[in-house]
C-alpha cells in the first residue's frame, strides 16, 4: 500500500550482485574489501542515467524493481540498485519498508525498472494483515479438524 506519486527509473545496463563481488585490496596497509570493478562500473552508469531529486523521498517508502538479466546466471540482487539511490532518489535503503522484486530477461537491453512511492502509514495494513493471517489460520484449523465422511465419491 502506497501513497504519492511513484519516482518511476529504468537504468540501462546489468546490476553488479554486490554478494559475492567484493574485492580484498589492501589500505594503508590493512586489508579492506571493496565493490567489485564491475560493481563500480555500474554505479557510475547509474549516476550518469538517475536524477538527483529535490528534496529527496523521505520516510518509509515502498520499492517495485525488475531486473532484467543478460541471462539466467547472476543472482537476483537489488542491494547495488539500493546503495545508488541513496542520495539521487532517497535518503538511505533503511527507509524501504516494503519491496517487490522481479526477474526478467533480455540479452539485448539488460536494465532494472524501478518504481518508488511514499508508503501508506503501516498501522491499518498491519492490523489487516495479521487478521486476515488469523483468519487464514482458523481455517486451516477448522478443516485438519472436520472428520472425513467416507461416502459415495461426490465431494
Amino acid at each position: 500500500m502506497s501513497t504519492g506519486s511513484p519516482v518511476v527509473l529504468t537504468i540501462h545496463g546489468e546490476p553488479a550482485s554486490l554478494k559475492n563481488s567484493r574485492q580484498l585490496v589492501m589500505i594503508r596497509g590493512k586489508p579492506a574489501f571493496i565493490k567489485s570493478a564491475k560493481a563500480r562500473r555500474y554505479a557510475e552508469d547509474f549516476y550518469k542515467q538517475c536524477p538527483r531529486l529535490t528534496p529527496l523521498l523521505e520516510g518509509d517508502l515502498s520499492i517495485e524493481i525488475t531486473i532484467y538479466y543478460a541471462s539466467r546466471r547472476p543472482d537476483l540482487d537489488p542491494s547495488g540498485i539500493l546503495d545508488c539511490l541513496q542520495g539521487r532518489v532517497i535518503e538511505n535503503d533503511r527507509q524501504i519498508k516494503e519491496m517487490h522484486l522481479y526477474h526478467g530477461l533480455d540479452k539485448a537491453d539488460p536494465r532494472a525498472e524501478i518504481q518508488v512511492q511514499k508508503k501508506a502509514p503501516s498501522s491499518e495494513g498491519a492490523t489487516r494483515n495479521k487478521t486476515h493471517h488469523q483468519a487464514e489460520i482458523s481455517l486451516m484449523r477448522d478443516s485438519l479438524s472436520k472428520p472425513k465422511r467416507e461416502g459415495n465419491g461426490n465431494s
